[in-house]
């Protein structure tokens, strides 16, 4: 039997993050009034969407970084990457009930249950990824620990702990974490690269 390809994965999975994103825009309301008091009033949803916009973005990034490495996918791998995407396609939810009511508590937690699951599920992404492949393949030895990963959601139960005693520590560590993947994830980039200059000096032996 053939391998599938990763094409349509891919594809897939960048069209649903860039309909992710268009109903985050779209839940932004048109202020009525031509004033500057009528956009302060949309600051606490704008503000919650660019902070969601950054982390689609963020995902969407690492998801091409990641499946640069990945030569075949399987079943599993298949419902894994649905997984990622359905915790993803609930941000621009959580994110319009966090923006609509000011950052209240229970909206805060509940949006960072979403950016943890999302987390959670990226990370088992990962794995049935490096279980497919091998655990000695190039992405495999990429991946590594995945500290920064484990942090991250270290964060995350952190800043849901949090979200009751003061919802503006939660919403820092949330921007706290975006700051920390703003970069793309080189790992797995570098670790092509590696291989690719070690195939020469393996001919030549």
């Amino acid at each position: 039997m053939l391998p599938m390809q990763k094409n349509r994965l891919e594809a897939f999975s960048d069209g649903v993050l860039a309909i992710i994103i268009t109903i985050m825009v779209l839940e932004l309301k048109v202020p009525h009034d031509p004033t500057i008091d009528a956009l302060r009033g949309l600051a606490p949803a704008f503000s919650s969407y660019i902070l969601s916009f950054v982390y689609v973005g963020i995902y969407w990034n690492n998801h091409h970084h990641l499946l640069h490495a990945v030569t075949r996918v399987s079943g599993p791998v298949l419902w894994a990457n649905l997984h990622l995407l359905f915790w993803l396609s609930l941000v621009p939810f959580a994110s319009g009930w966090m923006g609509e009511n000011h950052f209240e508590h229970l909206p805060v937690m509940f949006y960072g249950v979403i950016l943890l699951m999302s987390g959670v599920a990226y990370f088992v992404l990962c794995r049935v990824l490096i279980s497919s492949h091998g655990a000695n393949s190039a992405l495999a030895v990429a991946l590594g620990q995945d500290r920064k990963g484990k942090l991250s959601v270290a964060f995350y139960l952190l800043a849901i702990a949090l979200s009751y005693a003061d919802a503006r520590l939660s919403l820092a560590l949330y921007v706290l974490v975006a700051l920390m993947w703003v970069k793309p994830d080189q790992r797995i980039e570098h670790s092509l690269i590696d291989s690719v200059e070690r195939q020469p000096s393996k001919g030549r032996r």
